[in-house]
């Protein structure tokens, strides 16, 4: 059997957001921290020893790293529809901070929408309550 011979122009892949393939909705993270503030040692920490492994593992998204000086580190990330997100990453140790930018590599970007109010669906027959079982009946229930 002969192998076919393949181009690197037949290994690119061409972006679709279809249920066969799946789309990240971040394109940038950005950390934020001061040089001088001891709430930010963690995050210094997190950004030398852990963040270029976290970058090789996601190589679709973008990473800055941008020292203000007088400032609470914080992680912000930037979506594809145009939202961003912000999370405070003071008083946080190093495997908190890791959770907290996999929270924003997870996230979608969208608005959280509240479940109470409009979205509520309210009965206006009373329901049963407690837990049916057969042996709460006169005679055990058979199967």
């Amino acid at each position: 059997m002969a192998m076919q011979q393949l181009w690197r122009a037949q290994l690119c892949s061409y972006p679709a957001n279809v249920h066969t393939m799946f789309i990240p909705q971040i394109r940038k993270v950005v950390l934020e921290f001061c040089q001088h503030y001891p709430s930010s040692s963690n995050t210094r920490t997190f950004i030398s020893n852990h963040l270029e492994r976290v970058a090789c593992e996601h190589p679709h998204v973008e990473f800055v790293i941008r020292q203000c000086n007088g400032h609470e580190p914080i992680a912000r990330g930037f979506y594809a529809n145009g939202h961003d997100k912000v999370i405070p990453l003071n008083k946080l140790q190093v495997t908190g901070i890791k959770r907290k930018v996999q929270l924003l590599m997870d996230s979608s970007g969208a608005k959280i929408k509240p479940l109470k109010g409009a979205w509520m669906v309210e009965s206006m027959t009373e329901s049963a309550r407690g837990i049916w079982s057969g042996l709460h009946v006169d005679t055990p229930f058979t199967i």
